[in-house]
């Protein structure tokens, strides 16, 4: 199983980042892939989720309404729509998939003015 992230950068109070994970070794279609995030010095923290199909996606409090996960199964690939950024958004951002326990190397998300 392989994750790969991209689409992390640098980003202003308010702006909109698109991260995407790109996964490999397994039959992505099948499986349920979910976002976390560790900021400095805190634990690694749930961000949202979504099925095998694309269906009933969830959300930390933290980001609902500002966040959204999606997937293209063609691509074997999951995405996290980010708006309204906030400075306490920057973090690690990390695939997971949590059938097979599999994490991405991360791509990191800073919101600063």
């Amino acid at each position: 199983v392989q994750l790969v992230e991209s689409g992390g950068g640098l980003v202003q109070p308010g702006g909109s980042l698109r991260l995407s994970c790109v996964a490999s070794g397994f039959t992505f279609s099948s499986y349920a892939m979910s976002w976390y995030r560790q900021a400095p010095g805190k634990a690694r923290e749930w961000v949202a989720y979504i099925t095998s199909v694309g269906g009933s996606p969830n959300y930390a409090n933290s980001v609902k309404d500002r966040f959204t996960i999606s997937r293209d199964n063609a691509k074997n690939t999951v995405y996290l729509q980010m708006n309204s950024l906030k400075p306490e958004d920057t973090a690690v951002y990390y695939c997971y998939a949590p059938r097979f326990g599999s994490w991405g190397q991360g791509t990191q998300v800073t919101v600063s003015s």
